[in-house]
């Protein structure tokens, strides 16, 4: 029975460590929605559940040690809706990040980013004017734009540099204005309009020269923040299944342990009995 519940105590310390990526995921996407993502909402589920993972091993550890049954049912049922939560965080992430990504474009090394590429929940959720107004002055806020400045030996970066640029989602949606419409490189955020008629897509007349402005209103920069968003989740997506892989696990081997507790807990007084009715009986005089 020793055995058993050392086993039930490495599991929970198991699933204890297990808990740290879940959280520090969370927190990675805290710090992102703190510089470019810039969606503040979507890292406490992650954050809650590593919380309530590390909260529930305790538990469960401390049950093992002190074999209190009370602990180790509430760690046991605890766990069994955590995972259950998680699966549905996954699903969930998945399902409004399943759609769009970037367009390449024709002598460019960056993609660029359509706003009716993406639907759907979260799409619904950026565009919506209250969000996006929050969005885009914590886009700006982040200065995003302006640390895309380069130079070489001092001499501004020319348009041919720039064109072999791998640019993030939300630099190349929110810094430039859309290739299609025909603007001129200055610098990295300063486009001239060109000789001919300026392209039908309605960012073309959004894209501002004002360092404040530049296309942060376009539509073009609400699908760079989905592209964003979809990369992101994605990757802590990837660590999250592996994650829920190795809980279930743990959790199986926990229900397993635990059930073999229980059976000699309840063969215990049985045997006793046995060896009792096996000892002769003492004749008194």
């Amino acid at each position: 029975m020793r055995s058993s519940n050392h086993l039930i105590g490495l599991m929970n310390f198991l699933t204890f460590l297990a808990s740290i990526p879940i959280l520090g995921g969370g927190i990675w996407l805290s710090s992102r929605a703190n510089s470019t993502d810039c969606m503040k909402f979507l890292q406490w589920p992650l954050i809650v559940i590593g919380v309530a993972i590390m909260v529930v091993s305790l538990a469960g550890f401390a049950g093992a040690c002190y074999r209190n049954t009370f602990l180790m049912y509430l760690y046991l049922w605890a766990m069994f809706f955590i995972i259950a939560i998680l699966i549905g965080f996954i699903i969930f992430a998945y399902a409004v990040t399943d759609k769009g990504s970037g367009r390449p474009v024709l002598n460019r090394a960056y993609s660029e980013y359509y706003l009716q590429d993406y639907t759907g929940w979260l799409e619904e959720r950026v565009t919506t004017q209250s969000y996006w107004s929050k969005i885009s002055s914590c886009v700006r806020d982040s200065h995003v734009c302006g640390k895309m400045r380069r130079s070489v030996n001092g001499i501004p970066e020319t348009a041919d540099m720039f064109n072999l640029r791998k640019l993030s989602p939300i630099e190349s949606g929110c810094c430039k204005p859309p290739t299609a419409c025909g603007y001129i490189y200055g610098n990295e955020t300063y486009w001239t309009p060109g000789t001919g008629l300026v392209g039908a897509d309605p960012d073309c007349v959004r894209w501002s020269n004002d360092q404040e402005q530049l296309c942060y209103n376009c539509d073009s920069c609400k699908a760079g923040v989905l592209a964003s968003l979809k990369k992101s989740w994605r990757k802590v997506s990837v660590i999250n299944i592996v994650i829920l892989i190795f809980l279930v696990i743990m959790y199986v081997v926990a229900c397993a342990a635990f059930r073999h507790n229980k059976r000699m807990d309840n063969d215990e007084p049985y045997g006793e009995t046995r060896m009792e009715k096996a000892q002769p009986s003492r004749i008194h005089f």
